[in-house]
């Protein structure tokens, strides 16, 4: 007849203080994961459009226009001012570009140098663009201004998030 295997005394003490190690362990990291991971699984809110102003004050000279969002980063939530330059273009249609130079992250002013009267300038690295957000050839920006989403609605124009072209 075969002996029985038997846990010794040792062995059981081995086992028990291992699984209770390893519970009081799990309860003590399982809030830490949980609170590192939480801005990943909060469900992420969509894109909402802000008004920034009137379209009766819309011209075909590039304006620009600062306003406010709501951001959120992880846990801290704040109010974030970003602008726009804002003109209408040959068709009568809205143009709502975003002054933040694709070279570097500079930012872009209209007829700020004299030298390009009718064009976007960047003074980090001489970027140019033309009037419609493209990049000038042989200047460092190698990519056009991006342009915000945007909606007209009772007179009012409301830009979302600005995306690459």
């Amino acid at each position: 007849m075969a002996k029985k295997k038997e846990v010794t005394r040792r062995q059981f003490l081995n086992y028990s203080l291992t699984g209770v190690g390893g519970f009081m362990a799990a309860g003590m990291l399982m809030p830490m994961v949980r609170f590192a991971i939480d801005p990943l699984l909060k469900e992420k809110s969509k894109q909402e459009f802000v008004p920034v102003m009137d379209t009766s004050e819309i011209t075909t000279e590039p304006v620009r226009k600062e306003f406010k969002i709501d951001q959120v980063d992880g846990w801290y939530e704040s109010e974030v001012t970003q602008s726009a330059w804002i003109y209408k273009d040959k068709k009568d249609e809205i143009v709502a570009l975003s002054p933040v130079c694709k070279h570097l992250g500079c930012t872009v002013d209209w007829a700020s140098n004299a030298a390009f009267p009718n064009q976007f300038y960047c003074p980090c690295h001489g970027g140019r663009y033309t009037k419609d957000g493209v990049n000038v050839p042989g200047t460092p920006p190698l990519a056009p201004l991006d342009v915000y989403n945007k909606k007209v609605e009772d007179g009012k124009l409301y830009l979302g998030k600005p995306e690459p072209r």
